[in-house]
């Protein structure tokens, strides 16, 4: 059996854990939104027309943020179509997904479920086929409390109170080909500083997210993000970062260790956003939006014929997840808190449906992917601060991402409970590792509250709607106590997560 270490110290605090970390994604892109979230002729929909099932399973997700409406959507929505009478909206063509768009489904009524929901809206703003105008038109409608056109629309649409969004998107991925609107840098910095600095004027507290590159693999990925920021930096307060992962070619290696482009990806536009603050000479430290992120089988979407005709809601990317896809996914997870002093918000994409943790047939059930179980766990169990772990494991080669460490691992420690909890994956497909968790610099002795582990011997099992526990996390049952240290067994190809409590004061 291989054999690996941590050790975890409470004084070694990267960040607090960021709630908004949690964040997910709804688009008006294939079933998302319409028998995603809203279904109103189904049996379980509530008053407002919204699954209660699907409901009730975001809320066991654990999801604080939610960015909408998109996406590539954003960059040809015109927000009004979506407000007032419903027999009164445009059914318009949605060119990024070659869809039409109903638009029964609005700011309002996506609102309306997101406080059903309990979660915090990440705002879009159109910056592909409109702009400024646009940009504090929108904001008026949904922000300011009363006594403009825009604001009593609002109030004679149900919502006499403001909806008081403040982390708002400038746009989504301008620096794509394949984006309405799409621009170089230089137009797209000028755009995002002039709509900020119009934003800010409307109401100076907002945060403003400006969109930075939507691939590493970009071959614009560094200087994009170096010339919108020169144009942004004092006007912004985080730049977005996009990334999907996928088995290529039968690489499962490669693909396991996906978590190690994401570090690097992180570690690039950090250096990238301080290299421009400090020519600018700025005191301010731009964070991180890692606004889209996910496995995505990307090469298998881009192969499909493009739709014959318009349709709406059609099926689209609905990626079945497996085994490996979830430690993936709980790995990314590591990832983002193992950066939680500069990746203060992330929303993996997306929700309902579409390369989502959630998946529903129309009239039929709602049920959780693989890919559910590791953001849940994570989501509940993460509070307090995430520390700086010293990790010791063997490696093994991969083709895409060279020599990598088969144990990755994040923890959190919360002083006002004394918890502290471990994430781990093994990335190894043949061996389980033995990891050994030293806490001798904890004052108090810990002891199990609980511990979990997801995997399986088939890599490749799903969940369907006939059979929707078919995977999902179990009690871990090899692990053992020797004084201030923990010993567990992860298995092959596994996610797992330690939850200690203290035993005693020492003293």
């Amino acid at each position: 059996m291989l054999v690996a270490s941590v050790v975890l110290d409470p004084a070694a605090i990267v960040a607090p854990v960021r709630r908004r970390m949690f964040g997910s994604f709804v688009e008006h892109m294939g079933r998302c939104v319409y028998t995603g979230i809203y279904e109103p002729d189904h049996p379980l929909a509530d008053e407002d027309g919204f699954r209660t099932d699907v409901l009730a399973l975001t809320r066991e997700l654990g999801v604080t943020l939610v960015r909408y409406p998109g996406g590539n959507f954003v960059s040809g929505y015109r927000w009004e179509d979506g407000i007032g009478p419903r027999e009164h909206r445009p059914r318009r063509r949605d060119l990024a997904w070659h869809s039409i768009e109903t638009n029964e489904v609005g700011i309002d009524e996506f609102a309306r479920w997101a406080a059903k929901a309990d979660v915090e809206i990440m705002y879009a703003v159109n910056l592909g086929t409109r702009g400024v105008q646009e940009a504090l038109d929108v904001h008026e409608y949904l922000n300011h409390p009363e006594g403009t056109a825009l604001s009593e629309l609002r109030r004679a649409n149900g919502a006499a109170k403001p909806y008081g969004i403040t982390l708002w998107c400038l746009g989504n991925e301008m620096d794509g080909p394949w984006q309405l609107g799409h621009r170089s840098a230089h137009e797209y910095g000028l755009l995002a500083a002039a709509t900020a600095r119009a934003l800010r004027s409307a109401e100076p507290g907002l945060e403003l997210v400006a969109c930075g590159s939507s691939s590493s693999s970009m071959p614009t990925f560094g200087t994009w993000e170096t010339t919108v920021l020169e144009h942004a930096y004092d006007l912004v307060d985080y730049v977005s970062c996009h990334a999907y992962y996928e088995e290529l070619d039968g690489d499962l290696g490669s693909f396991l260790a996906s978590a190690v482009d994401m570090d690097h990806f992180v570690d690039s536009i950090v250096a990238t956003a301080d290299s421009v603050g400090a020519r600018l000479r700025s005191k301010k430290k731009i964070n991180l939006s890692f606004d889209e992120w996910n496995v995505w089988y990307l090469s298998r979407f881009q192969g499909q014929e493009p739709p014959a005709g318009w349709d709406v809601a059609p099926r689209v990317i609905e990626d079945e997840y497996n085994v490996a896809d979830a430690v993936v996914v709980g790995n990314l997870l590591i990832s983002l808190l193992r950066h939680s002093d500069r990746v203060t918000a992330a929303c993996q994409a997306q929700l309902v449906n579409v390369i989502a943790p959630i998946r529903t047939e129309p009239g039929g059930p709602a049920w959780r992917q693989t890919i559910f179980h590791p953001f849940a766990k994570t989501a509940a169990l993460a509070r307090g601060n995430v520390l700086r772990t010293r990790l010791t494991s063997p490696t093994y080669a991969t083709a895409r991402h060279g020599e990598v460490p088969i144990v990755d691992a994040a923890a959190t420690h919360d002083p006002e409970s004394g918890d502290v909890v471990v994430f781990a994956v093994n990335r190894d497909q043949t061996d389980a590792v033995k990891l050994t968790v030293d806490l001798r610099l904890f004052d108090q002795k810990p002891r199990l509250a609980e511990a979990w582990t997801l995997t399986d011997d088939d890599l490749r099992a799903t969940n369907t709607a006939r059979n929707p526990d078919r995977v999902r996390p179990r009690a871990t049952e090899r692990l053992s106590f020797d004084g201030d240290t923990i010993t567990v067994v992860l298995p092959r190809v596994s996610w797992n997560a330690i939850r200690l409590q203290p035993a005693r004061d020492r003293r």
